[in-house]
């Protein structure tokens, strides 16, 4: 398999665009790479480029998985972890604006539960 092409200039401009955006500031994104199985059947990982950020105590990750191909998912503990329900996209900004719209609204419930409780109202033990 060909190497995953890096983020380009215009796709780094795009994120850091959305991310001031949503949280109102610049957020400093880390590049990294991620190990993705790219279709289910593999039973090889493929290295990935990734961004990655921090923000209000929630970690994000957004690989590219193939040119012009994308996935994402926000977590806060490895027990509260969300993607978009989209397995791919094959645009980087309605990858981009997908996640942050659900994180916000994830954000919005989990700050609504009583404490001792994750965002699906299930009791922490």
């Amino acid at each position: 398999m060909a190497q995953i092409p890096a983020f380009t200039e215009a796709d780094l401009a795009l994120m850091r665009e959305a991310l001031r955006e949503r949280f109102g500031h610049a957020v400093e994104m880390d590049e990294v790479e991620t190990e993705v199985r790219i279709t289910p059947a593999d039973r090889d990982l493929t290295t990935c480029p990734a961004l990655y950020w921090e923000e209000d105590g929630c970690r994000f990750v957004l690989s590219k998985t193939g040119v012009n191909q994308f996935r994402s998912m926000f977590f806060w503990s490895v027990r509260d972890r969300f993607s978009t329900g989209q397995e791919e996209y094959d645009n980087l900004g309605d990858c981009i604006v997908t996640l942050l719209k659900m994180q916000e609204e994830a954000a919005a419930i989990r700050k609504s539960m009583p404490q001792g409780f994750d965002p699906n109202g299930v009791e922490l033990t």
